[in-house]
């Protein structure tokens, strides 16, 4: 079964939230005593603060984005060495035969730069097989097993080429979803820490009560100084 995909709790970029976090387990570390009522002990605050320390630590989609461009890049240009390597074999097997007759629609290299990667590696293979079958009736044209090998190899690059680039793209998706996932819980721990100091300092100091406030954006921020401002 397909896993659900995760949503995050919180609608600011993920670096702020790394600055909510420090600045609101400052204000806490603060009033550590008055959260030790509430049963919130110095070594909850020091796990929230490593777990603060791991997230900042994560890799985010820029340099995730940037490695999957880079292999991205890599199996284009394997891509066109296996193509060139083709290319180069079909020149001689067009002088032995006409491209309109079987022998040479026997390799099935017609609309290459259309294939899928899948559909140009199984055409790469083709292409060796094909060719060795009619070795011998291609020799005076130059096709010998230095020309398969250029072929082959490049076969096995373009496939390493491919697979690697898939493997970057699953790593992206893993990693996006495992940062929501510890975002989503540091975002829960601190709506549970401000709760606690909202409550502290509610009927006793609204400056202090404040510093525990939590706004989801800058508009959230600029209504609340505004309402300040009018009151």
């Amino acid at each position: 079964m397909k896993k659900q995909h995760i949503n995050r709790k919180h609608n600011f970029p993920d670096a702020d939230l790394h600055l909510l976090c420090l600045e609101k387990i400052g204000h806490a570390r603060k009033d550590i005593k008055e959260f030790e009522k509430y049963g919130y002990s110095m070594e909850r605050l020091k796990g929230f603060k490593s777990k603060c320390d791991r997230f900042r630590d994560l890799p985010d989609d820029h340099e995730l984005v940037g490695e999957q461009m880079i292999t991205t890049e890599k199996k284009y240009q394997a891509s066109e060495n296996l193509k060139s390597a083709i290319r180069s074999l079909m020149t001689r097997v067009a002088m032995k035969y006409s491209n309109r007759t079987g022998r040479y629609r026997k390799f099935g290299t017609s609309k290459m730069g259309d294939m899928t990667d899948a559909q140009l590696i199984f055409c790469g293979r083709r292409v060796i097989r094909v060719a060795r079958q009619q070795i011998d009736f291609l020799a005076d044209v130059g096709v010998n097993e230095n020309i398969l090998s250029r072929i082959q190899n490049a076969v096995v690059a373009f496939e390493k080429a491919v697979n690697v680039q898939q493997d970057r793209v699953a790593e992206r998706d893993i990693s996006v979803e495992r940062r929501v996932e510890i975002g989503n819980d540091l975002y829960e721990q601190l709506v549970v820490l401000c709760n606690i100091g909202k409550d502290v300092w509610a009927e006793r100091d609204p400056v202090e009560y404040e510093k525990y406030t939590l706004y989801e954006s800058n508009n959230d921020q600029k209504k609340a100084r505004k309402a300040k401002e009018n009151a």
